[in-house]
């Protein structure tokens, strides 16, 4: 239990909407702290966790909220339950969650470690939840020993936890934070350096942990970025880890990602080969009560032939109609005539599959009420004539709801008894809602609605324009459709960025037209005016896989977030990868002024031949390009230091290509609208995807 402060956001006896009653606090983390409290209406224990008072109203953080919210949608015992986001009065966010009992990895790594047995029951229920969770397109991103507890102290009953920068994984798909690094750099895959990641990644940093927890501490990352990025390209070191923990590391941990177990069901299967995916679904079926037939008094038999005994048998035929006749449909048919079968259920079931033919089978009361409806549902429909536990007013009503269904273009009524179950679909959303509310009454019948918004299916041909008109800030990409298109319930996703959050609320409103019943993941980010110029003008191009990375002027510390403050110094270090050996590269920064600086080339440092920059050096090469204020005094090397003039988001851009761009040397520092111009013409004269890769990375500036 963390020691409580005066400045804690909450305090022990604390209710946070009148439900939660705070505890204790639990740990502080660098965007927010955690609490334990207590539901006063369900006495159930959970977990606060509540953003830092600065950054509640910061757009990216209460994003990355959001997203974490919406991991409730994973259901498993190894993957922590998530409730919902509130907020207090007083502007502070916070989000509930389940409280896990128990003991954390890092405690345990703390503490010396774990036995190579333990270790694989952790790894095969993390990896279970991991299952889950990628089974719904989400990667963690940050697993480390502080992410999983042991519940009960118990291996076989671990939970991951803190799904902060979890990534949606349909493809284009971004993090809340943008596409880049995230998570801690002992755990990290090396892919993830330069920004990329996938469901492997979650693989390397579970196999990353469970060699921490078995030595008893953290993988060495080096003292500076070229000292990390030189380790990560070398496999763990699994010396004197025993048999099978040792083998299963090893394969987790395989710095090329296609060399890795490619799926966390791949790790359980190696864990057991007896493994096997899928689920096993029961239904039961509850046979319905019938009511029993009304039963009369005794009475002494009348004289067989006598009137009086004619006179009674009629009576007690009446009186048995009248009594069933209350509850079966068509009882007061004709006494002589037969009588007919009983239906138990008693059904019906009518569809239009969407092409208008009407195809019907089941039962109807009576001759009245089948002819009404061989009338609405066409000669094919086969009906026959039965009695069954069914209300009076059931061919009234079924035949009311057959109405008001044929005006949808799609639709099945299945009726068993008393019950109905109404399916349709259309693309009219004033009409579903009109035949909905008209649904709302259907007589004595009990009614399950399951009416949706279409198409049934949606090609990228109907969103693509949609995307295209509300485009403010560079194109807006959609992810990869599936071959017949979306289908009722998926998810889309929009990746891209965009001016501003007005910008984003039109973008939903305009999609939420044409896609029907599913889902819009807006994983775009908000730019600013000047920002946005300079996406608009950058030719269409793929990434080369160069990273940029962060750090400090001042000390060897990383800035993963590429976060700074007042007073701060920025280091700028660019990735040049092993495969790129030529041609030309651009480095600039569009900071939130509408000032571009060009960092490389200039007229301090004009070339800019990837050649001349390697030195000589094979393999991936680190190269500054924003230095330290001590290191640049004297020399003709570019320093920065964050002041409240550029407070916001900038971009760093990285641009190369096989030949020369500009005609000249761009000068240090211009406009957006200047170096917009100067993209755009040179745009205009040549196809600029052919031999452009863009790179970029934001950063963002901010007081304390």
């Amino acid at each position: 239990m963390t020691k409580a402060r005066s400045d804690d956001r909450f305090k022990a006896g604390d209710l946070l909407n009148n439900t939660y009653r705070i505890e204790a606090l639990l740990g502080r983390g660098g965007t927010s702290d955690v609490y334990r409290a207590r539901s006063e209406i369900s006495d159930r224990l959970v977990a606060i966790k509540v953003l830092q008072s600065e950054l509640s109203k910061n757009e990216a953080y209460l994003r990355l909220m959001t997203r974490e919210e919406a991991i409730r949608d994973v259901r498993h015992d190894a993957v922590v339950r998530y409730s919902e986001n509130q907020r207090t009065p007083d502007g502070q966010v916070y989000l509930v969650m389940d409280y896990i009992d128990g003991i954390g990895l890092d405690e345990k790594m703390a503490a010396g470690g774990m036995s190579a047995e333990d270790l694989i029951k952790v790894a095969a229920r993390v990896a279970q939840g991991l299952v889950a969770a990628h089974d719904q397109n989400l990667v963690h991103r940050d697993l480390s020993p502080d992410n999983i507890i042991l519940r009960n102290g118990r291996p076989e009953e671990a939970v991951i936890i803190d799904f902060g920068i979890a990534k949606d994984d349909n493809p284009g798909a971004e993090t809340v934070v943008g596409n880049e690094f995230a998570g801690k750099y002992a755990y990290a895959a090396p892919e993830q350096l330069n920004g990329h990641s996938d469901l492997r990644t979650d693989i390397y940093a579970l196999g990353a942990l469970l060699l921490a927890v078995f030595r008893g501490k953290a993988p060495d990352i080096g003292e500076n970025p070229v000292a990390l990025l030189r380790l990560k390209e070398k496999p763990l070191n699994v010396e004197g880890v025993p048999e099978p923990l040792k083998s299963l590391i090893t394969k987790m941990t395989n710095p090329d990602p296609a060399q890795r177990f490619q799926s966390a069901e791949d790790v359980l299967r190696a864990i057991d080969p007896t493994y096997t995916s899928g689920h096993v679904i029961r239904t039961e079926v509850t046979p319905q009560a019938k009511t029993p037939a009304p039963t009369s008094a005794a009475r002494p038999e009348p004289e067989a032939g006598s009137k009086t005994g004619r006179n009674a048998l009629l009576a007690t035929l009446l009186l048995g109609a009248l009594a069933a006749g209350g509850y079966f449909s068509g009882a007061l048919t004709p006494l002589f005539a037969p009588a007919l079968p009983t239906a138990a259920p008693f059904t019906l079931i009518a569809e239009n599959p969407g092409n208008g033919v009407i195809s019907a089978s089941g039962h109807a009361p009576d001759d009245t009420a089948r002819t009404a409806l061989i009338r609405l549902l066409g000669d094919g429909a086969v009906i026959e004539l039965a009695q069954g536990a069914i209300a009076p007013s059931w061919g009234e009503d079924v035949l009311a709801v057959l109405t008001r269904v044929a005006a949808l273009p799609e639709w099945r009524v299945a009726v068993a008894d008393n019950a109905v179950t109404i399916s349709g679909l259309t693309e009219d959303r004033d009409a579903l809602a009109a035949i909905t509310k008209d649904l709302s009454q259907t007589g004595a019948l009990q009614t399950t609605l399951d009416l949706q918004l279409g198409p049934r299916f949606l090609t990228a041909d109907t969103v693509l324009p949609v995307l295209a008109e509300n485009a403010d800030c560079g194109p807006l990409t959609l992810g990869d459709a599936p071959a017949t298109g979306w289908g009722l319930g998926a998810k889309l996703i929009v990746t891209g960025r965009m001016a501003e959050q007005g910008s984003r609320a039109r973008l939903a409103e305009a999609l939420s037209r044409v896609i029907g019943d599913r889902s819009v993941l807006l994983d775009v980010e908000i730019l600013n005016g000047n920002l946005c110029k300079i996406e608009q003008a950058l030719p269409l191009a793929g990434s080369r896989g160069f990273g940029v990375i962060f750090g400090f002027g001042d000390r060897q510390d990383p800035n993963p977030a590429a976060r700074y403050f007042l007073g701060e110094n920025p280091a700028i270090d660019v990735l040049i990868p092993a495969e790129v050996t030529t041609g030309y590269l651009w480095v600039s920064i569009v900071d939130v002024t509408g000032s571009v600086f060009h960092l490389l080339p200039n007229v301090n440092r004009p070339d800019n031949q990837i050649a001349t920059l390697r030195a000589g050096q094979d393999g991936a090469v680190l190269l500054r390009v924003a230095y330290g204020i001590e290191e640049a005094k004297g020399t003709t090397k570019m320093a920065f230091i964050v002041d409240d003039t550029v407070l916001g988001k900038s971009k760093v851009v990285v641009l190369h290509s096989e030949d020369p761009v500009f005609e000249s040397l761009r000068p240090i520092s211009e406009s957006t609208d200047s170096f917009a111009a100067a993209l755009a013409s040179q745009e205009d004269g040549a196809d600029m995807a052919e031999f452009f890769s863009i790179d970029a990375r934001i950063l963002t500036t901010e007081a304390k």
